[in-house]
């Protein structure tokens, strides 16, 4: 996707996705510390005289990111600023808003832009939208069949000495996902912790699946393959867990599930130990 540019200076990208739900509940999903963290990463609000002023996202331990809210206008728009995105980058903004459709769906739109004078800048902007898809198809899943739910997440990975290709194939052979069609059933095969459900997408290009769960609870598993600025590779997994049981269930999977990244990518764990 392309940056777009105006005559005042400001650099721009844009991604959307159409969702169900009413604009009242599709704000919850999306304007809520609870709503983003059942499809996103965890996700706080902090508030003053009733209002939201801050949000805080955890990618990960040492990986938390904080912007101030500048606008706020429910169940329709709502703007943050992040100062510190990137080393050295000017303030980037962020304008989340829900559109309702005829229906019962409505367009969740998110534009982040910054203001440059040159384009030293343009391919981070590119990146921060293209990792937004995979994000917003687990966003459309959970408004479809898990709306509204208590969730708990379960975030597992680890780095990897190999290329994306190769972890991906190592990753998908080991649960039993390899050669599964969208729309089959799937269960993890002997050996891996009782995992199963649907397999509601998958590709590799970039390496993204979702996987609609039933055990070990209802749920979504989004896994991925990718390579952080800086070229270190990683194997990722994100299970979104809803139900009164979702955060027992969590963290009893947690150390299972880290324990057998690790042992699928044993290189991995070396790497681990030395950072």
């Amino acid at each position: 996707m392309s940056v777009k540019q105006e005559a005042n200076g400001r650099r721009s990208v844009q991604v959307e996705i159409e969702v169900p739900g009413t604009p009242e509940e599709v704000w919850q999903a999306i304007a809520t510390g609870p709503g983003i963290s059942s499809w996103f990463v965890p996700t706080e609000f902090e508030g003053r005289d009733g209002k939201p002023v801050a949000v805080t996202v955890s990618f990960g331990p040492g990986m938390e990111a904080r912007s101030v809210v500048t606008a706020w206008d429910a169940p329709r728009m709502f703007a943050n600023e992040s100062e510190c995105w990137m080393p050295g980058s000017p303030p980037m903004a962020s304008e989340w808003s829900v559109e309702a459709r005829e229906g019962g769906i409505c367009i969740v739109r998110i534009v982040h832009s910054l203001f440059a004078s040159t384009d030293d800048w343009d391919d981070q902007l590119e990146g921060t939208a293209s990792a937004w898809p995979a994000f917003l198809r687990t966003l459309r899943l959970y408004l479809t069949h898990f709306r509204g739910e208590r969730s708990a997440i379960m975030q597992v990975m680890t780095p990897v000495a190999c290329t994306e290709a190769e972890s991906w194939e190592t990753l998908t052979s080991a649960l039993g996902v390899k050669g599964v069609s969208v729309g089959q059933h799937w269960t993890t095969p002997a050996g891996v912790a009782p995992l199963s459900g649907v397999v509601e997408y998958v590709t590799e290009d970039p390496y993204d699946a979702l996987l609609r769960l039933d055990k070990p609870g209802p749920g979504i598993a989004a896994l991925g393959a990718m390579t952080y600025p800086g070229g270190q590779s990683m194997v990722a997994m994100n299970f979104y867990l809803y139900g009164d049981q979702a955060a027992e269930t969590v963290a009893r999977e947690t150390p299972v599930w880290q324990a057998w990244l690790q042992d699928r990518f044993p290189v991995s764990a070396e790497l681990s130990k030395s950072e």
